[in-house]
This record gives structure tokens, sequence and C-alpha cells, in this order.
């Protein structure tokens, strides 16, 4: 059984913005696996398939960016999960728009979404496909740039990186994560 989790925030207001890169990618791979995000449980939008043979669960926590690791944790207990068998998907400031970075480990590098999970899971060593979303232009906020949607000139960017971001979780059903960073980066 492997666990997709992308980070995101919910609402209208944040469909489309750089800090929901995380939820694009999901919704990416529930439409690619034919798994339908319909249930609503551990503080998440969820969905549950196979796909290349393997039980999938598909995750969108519903508790905003800050506090994704509560519904993360409530999912992995339930299922008596361990971290090497989820993947998060989320956002990267680091990373330029459309390219796609993964990583077995690390800290959170500043990500709250992150610094969640970490204190949630009591590690740092989980399966990540960072998104990238470009750093802010001088002068703006961070804490506004991750919540303003994506530029038109960015729309093929961000959409490719989705769409690998996507490719790469999937190969991850039949190949070690390892190779599957190998491909990707």
């Amino acid at each position: 059984m492997k666990l997709f989790v992308g980070l995101g925030n919910p609402g209208k207001q944040y469909e489309k913005t750089r800090h929901n890169a995380g939820f694009m990618v999901i919704d990416e791979c529930a439409k690619a696996m034919g798994i339908e995000l319909s249930q609503i449980k551990f503080k998440g939008i969820m969905g549950e398939g196979h796909a290349q043979g393997q039980k999938v669960i598909l995750l969108k926590p519903l508790t905003y960016m800050n506090l994704s690791g509560e519904s993360l944790i409530q999912v992995i207990q339930f299922y008596k999960l361990d971290p090497q068998q989820i993947v998060v998907i989320y956002d990267d400031l680091d990373t330029p728009v459309g390219q796609v970075r993964l990583r077995m480990k690390g800290s959170a590098g500043g990500h709250n979404g992150i610094k969640s999970i970490i204190q949630h899971l009591g590690t740092e060593e989980f399966n990540r496909i960072r998104v990238g979303i470009g750093r802010p232009p001088a002068g703006k906020k961070v804490v506004d740039y991750v919540l303003e949607p994506f530029r038109k000139e960015e729309d093929m960017e961000i959409q490719s990186a989705v769409k690998k971001a996507s490719e790469a979780a999937a190969h991850w059903l039949q190949d070690t994560f390892v190779q599957v960073m190998n491909r990707y980066n």
C-alpha cells in the first residue's frame, strides 16, 4: 500500500495558488489512476483504489497547510503505514517554476506544511516530490507570493511540472524511490 499526500489549502480562494501545487498533483494522480477523491475523513479529502497492482490512497489534508501533519498522522496510524510508504508532494520556493525535485529525507527548509509533518511523524525520513514555484520578486513577501495564483506566462510550466510530478509518483508504484529520483531529478 502506498499513500500519496498533496499539500495545499482548502477553499476556492486558494484553488489555483502556488501553495496548492501539491493538491494539483493529487488531482492529476486521481485522474491518471482512475481514483475518485470523494471521501472526507482523517481531516482530509481522500480516495482509495488500485493502480499497477497496488493499493493506493490519495490524500489532500483539509487542515490548511500549517497543520498538514494532523491529517497525515491519522491516515498513517489507521492503516499502520511506515513513513517509507508515503510520498508528500508540495510547492517549493527554491525550485524554479516548472521543475520538479525528489528527495527521500531532509529538513523542512522553512516550509510550514513539512514542519508539521516532521513534527507528527517524528522523522525527516519520508519521500518527497517538490514542485517548483520559484522565488517572489524583490519586495514581495513570501506569504503573499505563495497565496497568489501563477501568472499566465507560467501556466504551461506549472502544468508541465504537475504532470511530471504525477508521472513520478506513478512510477513509484513499480520502482524504488531511488530509481524514481534517478529518473526524474
